[in-house]
């Protein structure tokens, strides 16, 4: 069987969306009226960011198992009692990928570090991206040296005065995001450095390097600020490529890397959405113990995706393996070694 070094669909859906995406680039920044020329090496790694997280994403979303959790739950979110559906997402939205609720039963430091980390990382994709693509600029009002403008898509949406507590707040607000992802990379890299468990099982490129990066990143970014605030711009040039080079690198990195499930993470709600909408439907109960154990509509569709890969569980009487709970398959899988080593005359003990 010849091996297929890439996904033709996943690849054609990539450069679908990079291309949209320079087209947005485009016509946002009022035909690249509002671009700053300064920012293309971020475009250009955003870009291909763009192009690895939606490439990877659709290789993610054609394997069996997850296109069946992902296209449950579109079904279940646009039928129904569709309030009722958004109303839960939002939840879950603000639980678990706002607030982070899912880390604080581990730890409430490694929550603390988690949000910090989290929080930073959002907010400043939230100003960068804008800011690199040209969709925010900022500029003095006409007739006017103390009072700026911020524009979005090239439409005026509010001004305010330079040296102003608000100013401060908007010109350092990467700063913030900053200190916020200093903060709880340190947490976690000092404990990857100090706890066995974790220094046994963990890989430089897998666990260490995110947290460098996202690290030098944060220290790079407020070098710049300090070096033209506190300095008079010394080293600034050299500062500015470090910082590009780290930027890009993280950019890169998103697909390859642990930064993926940072994308992977709003797929989570879909899969609660599914898990509550199938114990409305009623759940599977093990032939052997009993009990319930899963719903009817997870152990239907893993008996369709299973025989989608290739394996059919049904057994001769038109039951299947997969009815059985875990406790049960393993019951059964002793059960069957009794029976074997009984027939065969061999003692049970020896």
């Amino acid at each position: 069987m010849k091996n297929k070094t890439f996904n033709t669909k996943a690849l054609l859906v990539a450069t679908l969306v990079s291309a949209l995406t320079i087209v947005l680039v485009f016509y946002g920044s009022r035909q690249l009226q509002n671009f700053d020329a300064a920012l293309v090496t971020y475009l250009f790694g955003t870009v291909f960011a763009f192009f690895g997280i939606v490439y990877r994403y659709s290789v993610w979303l054609q394997r069996p198992p997850t296109w069946m959790y992902f296209k449950r739950s579109i079904k279940f979110l646009f039928t129904g009692k569709m309030f009722s559906h958004f109303w839960f997402l939002s939840k879950e939205t603000v639980g678990n990928i706002v607030v982070q609720k899912f880390i604080y039963p581990r730890s409430k430091y490694r929550w603390a570090a988690h949000f910090c980390i989290a929080l930073g990382c959002l907010s400043a994709f939230a100003i960068t991206i804008p800011l690199t693509f040209g969709w925010i600029h900022f500029t003095l009002a006409p007739n006017s040296i103390s009072i700026y403008e911020a524009h979005f898509f090239g439409f005026k949406m509010m001004d305010f005065k330079i040296g102003s507590v608000l100013a401060f707040l908007i010109f350092h607000a990467l700063n913030w995001s900053s200190w916020l992802v200093i903060f709880g990379s340190v947490y976690y890299l000092r404990r990857r450095l100090t706890n066995p468990g974790l220094i046994a099982t963990q890989t430089f490129e897998g666990d260490l390097l995110p947290l460098i990066l996202l690290i030098a990143i944060s220290v790079t970014g407020l070098c710049l600020t300090y070096s033209y605030q506190f300095m008079k711009g010394f080293a600034y040039d050299f500062l500015a490529v470090i910082h590009a080079v780290t930027v890009i690198m993280f950019l890169i990195w998103i697909p390859f890397g642990k930064f993926f499930h940072i994308i992977q993470r709003p797929a989570q709600i879909g899969a609660h959405i599914y898990k509550k909408e199938g114990m409305k439907m009623g759940m599977a109960v093990c032939p052997h113990t009993g009990e319930e154990f899963a719903t009817k509509l997870h152990i239907d569709d893993l008996k369709i995706v299973t025989k989608q890969l290739g394996f059919d569980f049904t057994q001769e009487d038109g039951t299947s393996h997969l009815d059985l709970s875990p406790e049960g398959k393993r019951s059964r899988l002793a059960q069957a070694h009794l029976k074997a080593r009984l027939e065969s005359g061999g003692s049970l003990f020896g």
